[in-house]
């Protein structure tokens, strides 16, 4: 299916209204290239999710968003539908158990990792000292942890083989969130930890010239803040496959709300995705997701769960298959560009409670 062209922005599937409306005032302002909204989109801040804006010399803080560098890790593992099926309900539990959803840690393993090392620490320390103390604090304390709203931990059986493979979506917790508001904050003119009044969805995006010192520093924060949310996956992949016994054999890993820098047409642009991901000879998106309204019950819920055969633990309706556009027509949507490799059934997901409030979900 091809796209259409609405009002300057290149269209993938069934518009929403709300969506164009903010991709168009995307397109309007500061040096763009191009918008487009893939077929899986809905609004959001100030960029639309599922939207791209291709833009010259220039980044997007409020484009890129507040959980930067949010992902999605998927790994085939060694084991069969046979092995983890007598056993799902047992590891469901434990999932739930050991992993850190929601605020705070489950337990008080604080991970290490290089990232905290990392040369681009220094654009904190430049802001100053107790900016950079506080989000290196912050950052030490959730790595690993992979919060709410809809950030889970899943395990899948391949239609095609019958492997068992688990995956899991979060983001750069805390860390992505405070880097965001921060940056947007001083482009405003106020301190980077400074309370921030509450900004409109559909206001226009806040731009940064990649040659401005401003927007230098920002690129080297959203890079690292992008690496941050690898390594937490990473983490969260390991414990996983410990809680089964196993080992992954294949892995893909790939993330959206993040500013690429790329070539099109001979061109150097700057390439900011919103709940969207690169698609080009190499990369696969694993997973694609969006909400499209709608209000069910809890029960309705749970008995549209139970009855495809998913122990689920956590979740609530906002959350629930109701509410998402059907994967089915989103891929179809995208069959030009997009070859399916791996067909995956749910049989286990495990998310935050419904009532759980973290203040750094996406």
């Amino acid at each position: 299916m091809a796209y259409q062209e609405m009002n300057g922005v290149r269209v993938w599937g069934a518009p929403d209204p709300g969506a164009l409306s903010q991709a168009r005032t995307c397109a309007e302002n500061g040096n763009v290239i191009q918008a487009l909204l893939m077929a899986d989109h809905h609004k959001g801040y100030s960029q639309p999710i599922g939207g791209v804006v291709v833009y010259d010399g220039q980044i997007s803080p409020s484009g890129v968003g507040y959980d930067i560098g949010c992902g999605n890790k998927a790994v085939r593992t060694k084991l069969s539908a046979a092995d983890i099926m007598p056993r799902i309900s047992t590891v469901m539990n434990e999932i739930a158990r050991q992993i850190s959803f929601g605020v705070g840690r489950v337990n008080e393993v604080q991970v290490d990792h290089e990232l905290f090392d990392d040369p681009d620490w220094a654009v904190y320390a430049a802001i100053g000292k107790q900016e950079h103390n506080k989000l290196k604090t912050l950052a030490r304390e959730q790595l690993g942890t992979v919060g709410s709203g809809n950030h889970f931990v899943d395990v899948f059986v391949e239609e095609a083989t019958g492997q068992v493979w688990i995956a899991n979506h979060f983001g750069s917790r805390g860390f992505g969130h405070k880097t965001a508001s921060g940056f947007l904050n001083l482009a405003a003119g106020r301190e980077f930890l400074g309370k921030a009044p509450g900004e409109h969805m559909d206001q226009p995006p806040v731009l940064l010239d990649m040659n401005s010192e401003l927007g230098n520093m920002y690129y080297r924060a959203m890079r690292l803040a992008g690496r941050y949310a690898y390594a937490g996956r990473d983490y969260v992949i390991e414990q996983v496959l410990g809680i089964m016994g196993t080992e992954a054999d294949f892995t893909v890993h790939n993330h959206h709300n993040y500013a690429w820098k790329e070539q099109h047409d001979g061109r150097d642009t700057i390439v900011v995705r919103k709940g969207a991901t690169p698609s080009a000879p190499g990369k696969m998106n694993w997973k694609t997701r969006t909400r499209s309204g709608g209000q069910i019950t809890d029960l309705q819920m749970k008995e549209a769960v139970r009855n495809y055969g998913v122990e689920l633990r956590g979740a609530g309706t906002d959350e629930s298959p109701f509410v998402y556009r059907k994967l089915r027509e989103v891929l179809d949507a995208h069959s030009e560009t997009v070859e399916v490799m791996h067909v995956l059934k749910p049989i286990g997901v495990c998310m935050a409670g419904a009532n759980e409030f973290d203040p750094y979900k996406d």
